[in-house]
């Protein structure tokens, strides 16, 4: 194959050797030389060169910490998005309900996904609430936490729980009424399946179509490589049956449920490792501060805020939150630390963040791991305090981050759901970076939209989704703040040597860039700055071939996955 030689207005490379270049050339799907044009010509010889039109080409954006398949199930067509980015208010929620169910066949079910009750200013809707809004009809909304869904009576009437009331789930539980019938409430993953899993089944639709959508979306954030957070087996034929379709535009590596029984095992993915590859297990030490079950060592509020969130401060936010023993962490960390998996801890609350570090600490110990390249991970860290980032650093424990907590939520967190002394650092991103920690950012889909140059404004303006600045001090630079989604998320990722920087011997991954980051208001990068297109393995993603594709494909193979959709991916 002949090479091509790509140029643009300027070429970022996140190379410290060289930075900036003028072309950049590749043979196939593999980069060979970065220079001016003339030295790119050098390398060659014949080739077809190609103006990108792009004002800035750089490495494509790198989410380290996502879900796409499940998501693309769980928030795309049939299911209608109600997140906080999509209607800010309950009022535009409602409106939302009301048009759909007036422009939709009455007889079938609705889904809505995304209820965020902080953001929304509005308590969970029970069974009572809904049955207002949509009379007889069977209707789930699903929180955004993942943690939760709400449902109407026409549900229960039609599942015959008025009758039959049903038990709670192991691991989940329904909302009841004094008289122990069910209000329309369930919680956690069990629960939630229960009631999401047979109305997504009803709707139909294109599974892959759905994912697709996902991808798609990813891809025009500038995204070219992710990772499942909760990969399973049951997503496997899904993530295959997806890259073998033309214009595939994204790379995913994958960190395993230590629930799933076949967690220690090595998993072959048929499109070969530089699409997909498994790379670690994955656990959770405490839940979501959005709902009061993370690990702090500073209370709640009490306040409206966190009254309307269903957050009793005389509870939330104990060590009750953990989700896990000493010895059960222990033990899975042993079996896979053997096997050499790359572990990863969510953990939001700064006891789950201690209790991460102190099991880490312990097993790294034990395995003679102390000082290798191991980069065991711990995401998400919103109230982390800077002893703990100098001992993540010190242990060579990577930190991925995420900015779109304090975008959205930076307001409240701020005096009204935590003092200003802790609620103000949340999302301490300086601090990690000053720690000496690698840092990387995400967004965790589908719990906030793909959106890299967001989290990278928010990171270097610290300015919330109203324009405020909560602790200013926690700002980086516009290059921290790039290499977070570009080449530190690829050695979270253990890539770097595939993606991440643009040098010779790596994957031709792009981004083109309306405009230079470097040279635009950090506070309005997002809305300066906007992606013109991806590519991936030397080839520009053409997005519409890859959802006519995906769209086309029999998805009868992948029905099981509507069921763990909404309670798996967040």
């Amino acid at each position: 194959m002949t090479a091509t030689i790509l140029t643009a207005g300027s070429i970022i490379t996140m190379d410290e050797v060289v930075p900036r270049a003028e072309a950049i050339a590749f043979d196939d799907d593999t980069i060979v030389a970065v220079g001016s044009l003339a030295y790119c010509q050098e390398v060659v010889g014949a080739a077809k060169i190609v103006d990108s039109g792009a004002a800035v080409l750089m490495p494509g954006f790198i989410d380290p910490h996502s879900h796409p398949l499940l998501s693309g199930v769980s928030t795309q067509a049939p299911a209608v998005g109600i997140a906080p980015w999509v209607a800010a208010s309950w009022d535009d929620v409602v409106k939302i309900f009301t048009d759909v169910a007036a422009e939709s066949d009455p007889a079938l079910p609705l889904v809505f996904t995304g209820f965020d009750a902080l953001l929304h200013r509005h308590q969970a809707p029970d069974s009572a609430e809904l049955d207002q809004i949509f009379g007889d009809r069977v209707v789930v909304v699903a929180d955004n936490s993942g943690h939760a869904t709400y449902f109407t009576s026409a549900l229960i009437r039609r599942n015959h729980w008025d009758s039959e009331v049903p038990a709670d789930p192991v691991g989940g539980r329904f909302g009841r009424a004094a008289d122990g019938s069910l209000n329309g409430i369930a919680y956690e993953v069990p629960a939630n399946t229960m009631v999401l899993g047979p109305v997504l089944t009803e709707l139909g639709g294109s599974i892959l179509g759905s994912a697709a959508q996902y991808f798609a979306l990813m891809a025009r954030a500038g995204i070219t490589s992710t990772s499942d957070m909760t990969y399973s087996d049951q997503v496997k034929a899904g993530y295959e049956a997806l890259a073998t379709f033309p214009s595939h535009p994204l790379r995913v590596s994958m960190w395993q449920v230590s629930t799933a029984p076949d967690y220690l095992d090595s998993v072959e993915f048929a499109a070969g490792e530089k699409l997909l590859i498994k790379q670690g297990v994955k656990l959770w030490t405490d839940g979501s501060p959005w709902i009061g079950n993370v690990a702090l060592s500073f209370p709640y509020l009490d306040t409206d805020t966190t009254r309307i969130a269903g957050i009793d401060p005389a509870v939330a936010g104990g060590m009750d939150s953990l989700n896990y023993g000493r010895e059960q962490v222990d033990a899975i960390l042993d079996q896979s630390a053997v096997l050499g998996w790359q572990m990863s801890f969510h953990s939001n609350g700064d006891r789950a963040v201690d209790f991460a570090l102190d099991a880490y600490e312990d097993a790294l110990t034990r395995h003679g791991l102390i000082g290798t390249d191991h980069r065991w991970r711990i995401e998400h860290v919103g109230g982390a305090r800077t002893s703990q980032f100098e001992r993540a650093a010190k242990l060579g424990v990577h930190i991925s981050m995420a900015p779109f907590q304090y975008y959205y939520w930076g307001d409240l967190l701020d005096g009204e759901m935590f003092d200003h002394e802790h609620g103000s650092q949340w999302q301490a991103i300086h601090e990690a970076v000053a720690a000496g920690v690698c840092v990387s950012l995400h967004n965790d889909g589908s719990v906030s939209p793909p959106t890299p140059l967001l989290n990278i404004q928010t990171a270097v303006s610290r300015r919330t989704r109203s324009g405020a600045i909560h602790a200013p001090e926690q700002r980086v630079s516009i290059d921290e703040a790039l290499k977070m989604h570009t080449i530190n998320a690829a050695r979270t990722l253990h890539r770097e040597r595939l993606v991440g920087s643009l040098v010779p011997g790596k994957l031709a991954d792009f981004v083109e860039l309306s405009a230079d980051p470097y040279h635009v208001d950090p506070a309005q990068l997002s809305e300066v700055v906007t992606v013109q297109g991806t590519w991936l393995g030397g080839r520009r993603v053409d997005l519409e071939e890859f959802l006519q594709a995906a769209g086309a494909e029999d998805s009868s193979p992948h029905e099981h996955l509507r069921a763990h959709a909404h309670a798996s991916c967040c």
